[in-house]
């Protein structure tokens, strides 16, 4: 039988100075421990103690060479950790803040995430320590260029494929893809979030927001609920709030919100027309990271140095970074009368914020169940690559809404409690974790 505590104080005393990998595993094995200790096969094979190592992490030299002529170094990595469902798969993230241990929590929740999809996907992350904003088109492809010099004999179609993510667009991509190719010879498409002129998916974009609507649309129908005259709340503007932004408003809500690190909008008339979606893109691509020119291009409100947490909403939608929404951000979004969270960033919420939603029985969704939309659509892609075809927006949405929906079904089927109200935490954690435990000793990983 397995102590949480104990096994937890073990964990962290081999994983020092990780504090989000740490947080990563104990929510996730909270909600399985029960499901564990029940089960004499999980025990005998050891499932936890092999769940939470990698199966290898690469860290390596990035050189690279600035408009100056002078030579700038930063730190590149690759974690894999876990491939028992397919080819790993997880995003490559360009941000100052990137370390081991937040690529260690990312590639850790991504394997459960990837389960939850049902396509034959393994779990993987990777980035650098680098800060695309202030950079020239040539140093972001110098960078790129170098990145991939290293991390190209770690990965490919059938072993491991990257996307985009947070500093990583379609650019970056583009990028890492083309020289790749160069160095491979291979045309296979061993990177998702390509250009859809070159082997990209339809919709692939705003596919982390369209799902995690979709997802929060399953949760509204499962409380009896709908979004007619919904206020809605939405952090960042880069391709996950505006996707959020567009679907939300074409359900019928009024996203009222948006932010970035100089501060947030207040945005009465709502987020919801094609010029002012288009306009979030315009901004995200011109590297500069704020949002303040929203709001004279709009005449909307903006206020600097803060979160949007503090505006009376119906629904709210972090959809930024890891740990955005704090404890008193949740409390705060508690007391105006938030019915519904829906996590859309990585791990954006602390602990100590999901509880307080929970302990407040407010309906919270999870990342790893909204968000999976993003990945699940590069699932796609690769489907796509694999059969050298492309489908249709239609018909690469309508897989994504029945993969969303699909999603929250095994939430509920895992989470219902016995009053009736879905932990929806707890039921996507258990329904991931089955996944990957069982085929792990089928397989006699």
């Amino acid at each position: 039988m397995y102590d949480l505590d104990k096994f937890m104080q073990e964990l962290e005393a081999r994983n020092p100075a990780q504090p989000e990998f740490i947080q990563a595993t104990r929510e996730v094995l909270e909600s399985v421990i029960d499901v564990v200790n029940d089960r004499p096969q999980y025990l005998k094979g050891h499932l936890l103690e092999r769940l939470t190592e990698p199966d290898r992490v690469f860290t390596f030299k990035v050189e690279w060479e600035g408009d100056d002529g002078e030579v700038r170094v930063n730190r590149g990595y690759r974690v894999q950790f876990n491939n028992v469902l397919g080819p790993y798969k997880g995003g490559i993230r360009f941000h100052p803040s990137v370390t081991l241990g937040s690529l260690k929590f990312l590639a850790f929740e991504q394997t459960f995430k990837n389960s939850l999809t049902q396509l034959a996907m393994g779990g993987a992350k990777g980035g650098a320590d680098f800060n695309p904003k202030g950079k020239s088109y040539n140093e972001i492809m110098r960078f790129c260029r170098s990145y991939m010099m290293e991390l190209h004999r770690y990965i490919g179609p059938e072993v491991d494929v990257p996307a985009g993510d947070i500093g990583v667009g379609g650019r970056e991509v583009g990028f890492m893809y083309g020289t790749w190719k160069r160095l491979t010879g291979d045309h296979s498409g061993v990177f998702t979030g390509k250009g859809a002129s070159w082997g990209g998916s339809l919709i692939r974009p705003e596919a982390t927001g369209y799902g995690s609507v979709y997802y929060a649309n399953e949760m509204l129908r499962q409380a009896g609920d709908g979004w007619e005259g919904k206020r809605v709340s939405v952090s960042g503007f880069g391709n996950v709030a505006w996707g959020v932004c567009a679907k939300a408003s074409k359900m019928g809500a009024k996203v009222i919100t948006i932010s970035g690190p100089d501060g947030y909008i207040l945005d009465e008339e709502g987020v919801g027309t094609p010029e002012k979606w288009e306009y979030l893109l315009e901004l995200r691509s011109s590297n500069n990271d704020v949002v303040e020119p929203y709001a004279k291009r709009f005449g909307a409100q903006f206020v600097p140095g803060k979160k949007p947490w503090e505006v009376p909403v119906d629904m709210a939608f972090p959809c930024a970074i890891q740990n955005e929404l704090a404890e008193p951000d949740a409390r705060r979004l508690i007391d105006n009368g938030v019915k519904y969270v829906v996590e859309t960033s990585n791990m954006g919420c602390t602990a100590g914020a999901i509880a307080a939603f929970q302990a407040a029985r407010k309906v919270f969704a999870p990342g790893k169940a909204a968000n999976a939309g993003g990945v699940a659509t590069s699932g796609l892609e690769m489907s796509q690559n694999s059969s050298k075809l492309s489908w249709t927006a239609e018909e690469v949405e309508a897989r994504l809404r029945k993969i969303m929906v699909d999603i929250h079904a095994a939430g509920v089927r895992y989470g219902k409690q016995k009053d009736g109200s879905i932990d929806y935490v707890k039921g996507s954690n258990i329904a991931g974790f089955i996944k990957v435990a069982d085929a792990m000793l089928d397989m006699g990983y």
